[in-house]
């Protein structure tokens, strides 16, 4: 429905959306407003108010204030991974490079949004710690998926050592945005280069093993 106030009361006007417009509008409002605030700072009211509906009519879209942080904290990482989402028209190479200076150039844009999440009392709920594994099982597949291409076999040990390797991005990333002692470029040839350091460390060190053994032999 579209709503107008009363005179003397304001002479702002509700847009008429469609329920699924509405969810949509409430839940972009939150995610900018992750831009200057924790996730858990975010009330009922101020999203009320900035969209121009009663307090009431947001919960008729999300059952609870727990349920609507969620989805804001979806929608962060739905961004996130969009905008992180490989290039299929560069080669595999370029494409691991692409994709870290697409990630760390969105968390510099969001860096408020990115440490809340990840660091505030957000990481401690399980339902967010569920969205968040999700998203870095997206991002270790995508890479999995990059080093098939280039002919290296995903072994378990590959895989976990990619998982590990999208841990030490993530930290890594976090620990520049507070405190950036080196350049953005400097920051991508870290984490793109740590990639091959970890995921081809245990066949190195088999492989040297080995030949220390038929040395000593």
């Amino acid at each position: 429905m579209a709503f107008v106030n009363s005179p003397g009361a304001s002479t702002t006007k509700r847009t008429r959306l469609s329920p699924q417009q509405r969810r949509a509008q409430l839940i972009e409002l939150g995610t900018e407003m992750l831009a200057d605030r924790p996730l858990e700072q975010i009330s009922v009211e101020d999203i009320a108010d900035q969209a121009g509906v009663s307090r009431g009519l947001l919960f008729h879209y999300f059952a609870s204030k727990q349920e609507f942080h969620l989805e804001i904290v979806r929608e962060a990482s739905r961004s996130m991974i969009e905008r992180t989402a490989p290039d299929p028209e560069l080669d595999p190479f370029e494409i691991l490079r692409d994709s870290i200076a697409n990630y760390v150039d969105y968390v510099a844009e969001k860096r408020d949004t990115f440490i809340s999440l990840l660091r505030g009392t957000a990481s401690g709920d399980p339902l967010m710690r569920e969205v968040f594994e999700q998203t870095r099982t997206t991002m270790a597949e995508r890479t999995l998926a990059q080093l098939a291409g280039l002919d290296m076999e995903v072994t378990p040990t590959i895989d976990l050592a990619v998982r590990g390797w999208i841990a030490f991005v993530e930290e890594a990333t976090i620990t520049w945005l507070r405190d950036p002692h080196i350049t953005r470029e400097e920051l991508i040839d870290l984490n793109v280069n740590a990639l091959p350091a970890v995921a081809l460390a245990p066949g190195m060190i088999s492989a040297l093993l080995g030949a220390d053994a038929d040395t000593d032999a």
